[in-house]
């Protein structure tokens, strides 16, 4: 009896193993997926303004998958009345949908700021999209060189 019980409560350990090992992979396939869905929608041609440009007429970044399969980030937007300017070169981390981590340079140009001097930020820039907003904002706002906020954005694709 005592051999049976003891061989009955083996098996269930074994079989909830085996069961969490099940589940476990499962849940790292749904994640997989979530990732490369959003990954999708971050991929691609998207709408890029900083305020003091323009919120009429936008410019634009391209989102591209190297080889190694990091996420490859370039683009701007130029003035249409002088030359103002926002670029943005790098390269981007998927935390989330909501949340893109950039490292790489924006550069700003905008003559009313920092003299009319460009202003430079390297380095890692986070991005987030907050509630039903159609972008994600950089949120480090308050521009370096002058007293002033920058927003920055990049629209999601309709």
């Amino acid at each position: 009896m005592k051999r049976f019980l003891l061989l009955a409560v083996a098996m269930l350990v074994m079989a909830s193993g085996f069961q969490v090992e099940a589940a476990a992979k499962k849940t790292k396939k749904k994640a997989k997926a979530k990732v490369e869905s959003v990954e999708q929608k971050v991929l691609g041609k998207h709408m890029c303004s900083l305020q003091w440009i323009s919120w009429d007429y936008f410019g634009s970044v391209n989102i591209t998958k190297q080889a190694d399969g990091t996420l490859r980030c370039v683009g701007g937007q130029q003035s249409r009345e002088n030359d103002d300017y926002l670029k943005i070169d790098g390269s981007i981390t998927i935390e989330s949908a909501d949340c893109l981590i950039f490292n790489g340079v924006i550069e700003t140009k905008i003559y009313h700021i920092n003299g009319g001097e460009p202003v430079i930020r390297e380095g890692e820039q986070q991005f987030l999209r907050t509630g039903n907003r159609r972008y994600w904002r950089m949120q480090a706002m308050d521009n370096p060189a002058d007293h002033c906020v920058d927003y920055v954005d990049i629209y999601m694709r309709k």
